[in-house]
């Protein structure tokens, strides 16, 4: 069992940064490849970033693509996403996950309750 918690969310304008950190507790960290998602107001949750159990593989989505980065560290059991350059529509709430890996919701087995992210225009 792998627990999962995010923070860092908050009420930003367009332009700015934020960084969202998920920290995890329980079965071994550097096992499970870690993704973050996002659920935009009425819509499905989507994929945002994924990083391999090592750190050295990365994809990102392509709305993200140059603006978010995500990175882990194997050695406080913490994920990250780093967004910069926030947009009105990165408005979500986001969820870290862990699980095997790819871009697909039922490869994660684990998920966070999430963090809302609210970016002004």
């Amino acid at each position: 069992q792998v627990q999962l918690v995010e923070s860092g969310g908050g009420l930003v304008q367009g332009g700015d940064s934020l960084r969202l950190s998920c920290a995890a507790s329980g079965r071994t960290f550097n096992g499970y490849s870690f993704a973050w998602f996002r659920q935009r107001p009425g819509k499905e949750r989507e994929f945002v970033a994924v990083i391999g159990w090592s750190g050295d593989t990365t994809y990102d989505a392509d709305s993200v693509k140059g603006r978010f980065t995500i990175s882990r560290d194997n050695a406080k059991n913490t994920l990250y996403l780093q967004m910069d350059n926030l947009k009105p529509e990165d408005t979500a709430r986001y969820y870290c996950a862990a699980g095997s890996g790819g871009t697909l919701e039922y490869a994660y087995k684990y998920w966070g309750q999430g963090t809302q992210v609210t970016v002004s225009s």
